[in-house]
């Protein structure tokens, strides 16, 4: 990727060698592209010495980096780091190295922060994201992704986003709807409802029916289901995951991301359709659900599928 102030991408680098290689001065060619003339003969040179690679961005790291802290002494910082459990602060004075040195060593080796580490034992005793590299089944149905947001129900008349926030309408809480969705890991095909709790019959009973929609829409089989540690979840869709012939998946305690697509749907779902408008009624949010989601599995744009809808990975049904 070219520098973010420079003036020539590798294109604008071929189109002024075209017209050095014409026979035109560089002089002229760099006025009509708007560089410098420095600039120009820099690219020229490099063009006549080693071709078009000589066109394409090189890094800028430095060849040498003679005043980089040497290897004794990150060593020394790391087996500090690991014995004392102290912060840059200390490592820096005992070591007589910068505080800001200390820190960049302790993230280049990867070393966890002091507030992931059990204070006695040195121990990491909170997770860190292990499935932050990104994933994608191969195909529909093999795994899905099912949870529940907490959504809080709308005063006839309309809550704050209407109003504007206020004693009298903070005052008028009528408790919370819970939406219940499912996303196939493969297509990013979405199924959603909203329903009055988050108990296991409940719970069970929407996976059977979400189960169905994508039956509908050309998954027939779901082999597992991915779910967080709620008790609703462990238990209680044990019988549907036997009926649907699938095996019941589970995050790690504490690790919300690794259950992320259904997440990032969570996030979709505020955005673009629950805070999209202001709606005056609780059951005028709930009847525009419906069509979001027809919207969203087969006309709105998925990044992760190339630009394309959920609809465009399913065979036709």
């Amino acid at each position: 990727m070219s520098h973010a102030n420079a003036r020539l991408t590798v294109h604008g680098r071929r189109v002024l060698i075209a017209r050095v290689a014409q026979g035109r001065p560089v002089a002229h060619v760099c006025a009509e592209l708007g560089v410098s003339r420095q600039t120009g003969y820099r690219w020229v040179r490099r063009w006549r010495a080693e071709g078009e690679a000589g066109l394409r961005d090189r890094s800028s790291r430095p060849r040498r980096s003679p005043t980089r802290t040497g290897p004794e002494v990150e060593s020394a910082i790391c087996a500090l780091r690991m014995r004392d459990r102290r912060g840059p602060d200390h490592l820096g004075a005992e070591l007589g190295v910068p505080a800001r040195t200390v820190s960049r060593v302790l993230r280049r080796h990867g070393l966890p922060v002091l507030r992931d580490l059990d204070p006695l034992t040195g121990q990491v005793i909170r997770a860190s994201k292990t499935t932050a590299i990104r994933y994608e089944r191969d195909r529909p149905g093999e795994l899905v992704h099912v949870d529940v947001k907490k959504l809080g129900r709308i005063p006839d008349g309309g809550g704050w986003r209407a109003h504007g926030r206020s004693e009298h309408v903070r005052g008028r809480g009528i408790g919370f709807d819970y939406v219940h969705s499912m996303v196939d890991d493969h297509s990013r095909l979405a199924y959603s409802e909203i329903l009055p709790d988050e108990k296991g019959s409940t719970c069970a009973g929407f996976v059977t029916r979400a189960a169905a929609y994508f039956a509908d829409h050309g998954i027939t089989r779901i082999e597992r289901i991915m779910t967080d540690n709620a008790w609703a979840y462990r238990y209680s869709l044990r019988a549907v995951a036997l009926d649907l012939g699938a095996k019941q998946v589970f995050i790690r305690p504490h690790c919300p991301w690794q259950n992320g697509k259904v997440e990032r749907l969570n996030r979709t779902l505020q955005a673009e359709w629950a805070y999209r408008q202001v709606f005056t009624s609780n059951d005028q949010r709930a009847a525009a659900l419906a069509p979001w989601l027809e919207h969203y599995n087969t006309h709105r744009r998925h990044s992760a599928l190339g630009g394309l809808p959920p609809i465009s990975r399913l065979s036709p049904t």
